[in-house]
């Protein structure tokens, strides 16, 4: 359970990416950190420096377990594709908002293409809920990852989209009740 006011000190040396400007950098052992949001394999933590995300491989750092990365069945009927893919996305969260990127409306297609080989290649489009958004390719290459992990997937494509813009009733109800919305 994620206790929002507990203060951690950094175990060790982490990598860690600004949010929400996405730029790579470490934060030193026995930096003290609050984690914020504990969703889809990765912390979102606030220090004296900022607002930065920790990934599931280093949560060593803050004393939790590494997670492994989600299961992912290995024997997918062609009919079951589609909705094996949507399900790994949403396990992408943003990191500033504790919602995953299917339910908060940013992806907007996701086009499935089976080859002569028997395997897939998939093409994905998507926006942000701002268009400066620093974390943009971290976001994509979670996707890419999370689709990637299933078998007989030989390519995925993600491009980003701003037109049209992202706005919060792009969001699934369930999205929206969550974020108090409705």
């Amino acid at each position: 359970m994620l206790d929002r006011d507990e203060v951690i000190t950094l175990l060790r040396d982490c990598e860690v990416i600004s949010v929400p400007y996405g730029e790579k950098n470490t934060l030193k052992e026995g930096t003290e950190v609050e984690v914020m949001q504990a969703m889809g394999g990765s912390y979102t933590i606030y220090t004296s420096e900022g607002m930065f995300r920790i990934s599931g491989y280093n949560a060593d750092a803050i004393g939790k377990e590494i997670e492994p990365p989600p299961s992912v069945p290995t024997n997918i009927s062609d009919e079951e594709y589609e909705s094996k893919i949507w399900e790994q996305m949403r396990t992408v969260y943003d990191p500033e908002i504790p919602i995953n990127v299917v339910d908060l409306g940013l992806i907007y297609t996701c086009k499935i293409k089976k080859s002569n080989a028997n395997e897939y290649s998939v093409a994905i489009e998507m926006t942000l809920t701002a268009p400066g958004c620093g974390m943009a390719d971290v976001l994509v290459e979670d996707i890419k990852e999370r689709v990637a992990m299933l078998p007989r997937i030989a390519k995925v494509e993600v491009a980003l989209v701003l037109d049209p813009p992202w706005s919060m009733e792009m969001m699934s109800e369930t999205a929206r009740l969550e974020a108090g919305l409705i």
